[in-house]
Protein backbone atom coordinates (compact mmCIF):
# COMPACT_ATOMS: atom_id res chain seq x y z
CA UNK A 1 0.00 0.00 0.00
CA UNK A 2 1.52 3.34 -1.01
CA UNK A 3 2.29 5.97 1.53
CA UNK A 4 -0.65 8.36 1.85
CA UNK A 5 1.71 11.34 1.94
CA UNK A 6 3.14 10.34 -1.46
CA UNK A 7 -0.31 9.90 -2.95
CA UNK A 8 -1.53 13.26 -1.75
CA UNK A 9 1.66 14.93 -2.98
CA UNK A 10 1.12 13.48 -6.46
CA UNK A 11 -2.52 14.50 -6.44
CA UNK A 12 -1.58 17.98 -5.26
CA UNK A 13 0.98 18.27 -8.05
CA UNK A 14 -1.56 17.17 -10.64
CA UNK A 15 -4.19 19.57 -9.39
CA UNK A 16 -1.85 22.56 -9.26
CA UNK A 17 -0.21 21.84 -12.62
CA UNK A 18 -2.06 23.88 -15.16
CA UNK A 19 -2.19 22.93 -18.76
CA UNK A 20 -1.69 25.66 -21.27
CA UNK A 21 -4.91 26.67 -22.97
CA UNK A 22 -5.21 25.46 -26.51
CA UNK A 23 -3.75 28.03 -28.84
CA UNK A 24 -6.18 29.30 -31.33
CA UNK A 25 -4.75 29.02 -34.78
CA UNK A 26 -3.63 32.39 -35.93
CA UNK A 27 -5.14 33.52 -39.17
CA UNK A 28 -2.75 32.49 -41.86
CA UNK A 29 -1.21 35.48 -43.48
CA UNK A 30 -1.27 35.23 -47.22
CA UNK A 31 2.14 34.78 -48.71
CA UNK A 32 3.54 37.35 -51.05
CA UNK A 33 1.36 38.15 -53.99
CA UNK A 34 3.69 36.02 -56.07
CA UNK A 35 1.96 32.92 -54.70
CA UNK A 36 4.32 31.56 -52.06
CA UNK A 37 7.67 31.75 -50.43
CA UNK A 38 10.53 29.37 -49.86
CA UNK A 39 10.16 26.15 -51.83
CA UNK A 40 6.66 27.15 -52.91
CA UNK A 41 7.72 30.45 -54.45
CA UNK A 42 7.12 30.41 -58.20
CA UNK A 43 10.31 30.72 -60.21
CA UNK A 44 10.59 31.75 -63.83
CA UNK A 45 12.54 29.26 -65.96
CA UNK A 46 15.23 30.36 -68.39
CA UNK A 47 14.50 29.92 -72.12
CA UNK A 48 16.62 26.73 -72.13
CA UNK A 49 14.67 25.21 -69.23
CA UNK A 50 11.37 26.50 -70.62
CA UNK A 51 11.97 24.35 -73.72
CA UNK A 52 11.79 21.31 -71.43
CA UNK A 53 9.11 22.23 -68.85
CA UNK A 54 7.22 25.20 -70.29
CA UNK A 55 7.52 28.90 -69.55
CA UNK A 56 5.01 29.24 -66.68
CA UNK A 57 6.46 30.25 -63.30
CA UNK A 58 6.44 27.19 -61.03
CA UNK A 59 7.64 26.28 -57.54
CA UNK A 60 11.03 24.56 -57.35
CA UNK A 61 9.39 21.24 -56.47
CA UNK A 62 7.15 21.32 -59.54
CA UNK A 63 10.07 22.20 -61.79
CA UNK A 64 11.96 19.15 -60.53
CA UNK A 65 8.91 16.94 -61.08
CA UNK A 66 8.47 18.21 -64.63
CA UNK A 67 12.13 17.61 -65.44
CA UNK A 68 11.81 14.04 -64.13
CA UNK A 69 8.62 13.57 -66.16
CA UNK A 70 10.55 14.69 -69.25
CA UNK A 71 13.46 12.34 -68.43
CA UNK A 72 11.13 9.36 -67.99
CA UNK A 73 8.99 10.22 -71.03
CA UNK A 74 12.08 10.36 -73.27
CA UNK A 75 13.79 7.37 -71.59
CA UNK A 76 16.88 9.41 -70.68
CA UNK A 77 17.80 7.59 -67.49
CA UNK A 78 20.90 5.44 -68.09
CA UNK A 79 19.96 1.75 -68.35
CA UNK A 80 23.17 0.52 -66.68
CA UNK A 81 23.44 3.10 -63.90
CA UNK A 82 20.02 4.47 -62.94
CA UNK A 83 21.65 7.36 -61.05
CA UNK A 84 22.86 8.90 -64.29
CA UNK A 85 20.79 11.00 -66.67
CA UNK A 86 21.66 11.08 -70.37
CA UNK A 87 20.98 14.44 -71.96
CA UNK A 88 19.22 14.96 -75.26
CA UNK A 89 19.65 18.23 -77.19
CA UNK A 90 17.22 20.18 -74.96
CA UNK A 91 18.67 18.91 -71.68
CA UNK A 92 22.26 19.49 -72.82
CA UNK A 93 21.50 23.22 -72.77
CA UNK A 94 20.12 22.93 -69.23
CA UNK A 95 23.09 20.76 -68.14
CA UNK A 96 25.58 23.34 -69.50
CA UNK A 97 26.75 21.17 -72.38
CA UNK A 98 27.25 17.99 -70.35
CA UNK A 99 26.01 14.84 -72.07
CA UNK A 100 25.44 13.01 -68.79
CA UNK A 101 24.97 14.08 -65.17
CA UNK A 102 24.21 12.36 -61.89
CA UNK A 103 20.70 12.70 -60.50
CA UNK A 104 22.32 14.39 -57.51
CA UNK A 105 23.61 17.17 -59.78
CA UNK A 106 20.16 17.79 -61.25
CA UNK A 107 19.08 20.38 -58.66
CA UNK A 108 22.39 22.25 -58.99
CA UNK A 109 22.05 22.49 -62.77
CA UNK A 110 18.36 23.38 -62.55
CA UNK A 111 19.05 26.20 -60.07
CA UNK A 112 21.20 27.97 -62.64
CA UNK A 113 18.19 28.23 -64.96
CA UNK A 114 15.54 29.75 -62.65
CA UNK A 115 14.93 33.24 -61.27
Amino acid sequence: MPNSKQTTAKEATKSTTKTAPAKESAAKKPAKETGGKGLKAPLTPSPELAAVIGSDPLPRTEITKKIWDYIKEHNLQDSQNKRMINADDKLKKVFNGKSQISMFELAKEMNQHVK
